[in-house]
């Protein structure tokens, strides 16, 4: 599956119990078609202790969420959009807005 949204985008939830939330992609996992996005869809984990440093108890984590669920925020408009790709003058694949045209990347 070829992803369009890459680590460090900043994006929109569109579906789920955290719709309308923005955020950061920590993770990309393109083999699934999931990101993990800083601030939402968290659920709570119960952990044991394993070793020194583990912490015990019920541990609030970031799940991942799949792709068709988020949209990236254009830099240039700030709007959450829609991503095709253009070849550039030089031959390099870029990322462009469809609302405003614009290179991504």
């Amino acid at each position: 599956m070829a992803m369009k949204i890459r680590k460090d985008d900043n994006v929109l939830v569109i579906a789920g119990k955290d719709k309308g939330k923005k955020g950061k992609v920590r993770f990309v996992y393109p083999e699934d078609g999931l990101l993990i996005v800083e601030g939402a869809n968290f659920i709570k984990k119960h952990a044991r202790p394993t070793g020194q440093a583990k912490q015990a108890g019920i541990i609030e984590r970031e799940a991942p969420i799949h792709v068709s669920d988020v949209m990236l925020i254009c830099t240039q408009c700030n709007r959450p959009t829609r991503i095709g790709f253009r070849f550039l003058e030089d031959g390099k694949k870029v990322r462009i807005c469809r609302s405003c045209h614009e290179v991504i990347d």
